[in-house]
């Protein structure tokens, strides 16, 4: 690898990480948005998103230069190949955030219900897997990697879940369906957030060790649950 390609990787990477962090944060402020209804905060995390999708264009920017300037071949081009489907990724979870910020502001001017689901502790699953993932994509950790696939499984299993209990609570308390529906939303949209976390893992699998993890299930929970 050239010096020059190098600093340029380097440069990549930190500003990966950089959007990583203010997606993180997105996440997090849109999903106390939801539990305070509070919509001051879910209207700051609209307002950011502007912010991660001009980092977006730079960072995507950054890689095109890199492969029109430096021909990079090999473990240099997987690298640069595997930022770009990364960055996507980010801004992708950027808009589901604001998704769910959106949720929230409609939620804070709706009288506020008994949830029959644990929303808020499928958050903090969501949130652990992006974390996971940037803490792999930080090391090329294959193994922290591979968690976050397994713990993908148990987000779809959870969403489903609600899904049922959302049909039974409307069931029992149909003046509320409104309120349901919005929360059942807000579960769509972390689940589709543990899939990009998943797309994630599976890139810097790929940057680590050249192999194509999509359609490949993950390994069982104990042959990484010790490292």
């Amino acid at each position: 690898m050239s010096a020059h390609l190098h600093k340029q990787i380097l440069r990549l990477k930190q500003m990966i990480v950089d959007l990583g962090t203010q997606v993180d944060v997105a996440v997090q402020h849109a999903l106390q948005a939801v539990h305070e209804r509070d919509p001051e905060l879910a209207r700051e995390v609209v307002a950011g998103d502007e912010r991660i999708d001009m980092l977006e264009v730079e960072i995507e920017e950054e890689c095109l230069h890199a492969l029109a300037l430096h021909q990079p071949v090999a473990l240099d081009l997987r690298y640069v190949i595997a930022m770009l489907k990364i960055n996507n990724d980010l801004e992708r979870i950027g808009d589901l955030a604001v998704n769910i910020a959106d949720q929230a502001i409609f939620l804070s001017g709706e009288s506020e219900v008994v949830l029959p689901f644990n929303l808020e502790g499928m958050g903090d699953g969501v949130s652990r897997m992006l974390q996971q993932a940037r803490a792999a994509l930080l090391d090329l950790d294959v193994k922290q990697a591979e968690r976050v696939r397994l713990e993908d499984d148990k987000i779809d299993a959870i969403h489903r879940d609600m899904y049922r209990q959302v049909e039974q609570a409307i069931r029992e308390q149909p003046t509320n369906t409104e309120q349901y529906i919005h929360m059942l939303n807000v579960s769509r949209h972390l689940e589709r957030i543990g899939d990009h976390a998943v797309n994630i893992a599976e890139d810097v699998i790929y940057m680590a060790r050249g192999e194509i993890m999509r359609h490949r299930q993950p390994p069982a929970e104990e042959s990484v649950s010790g490292v």
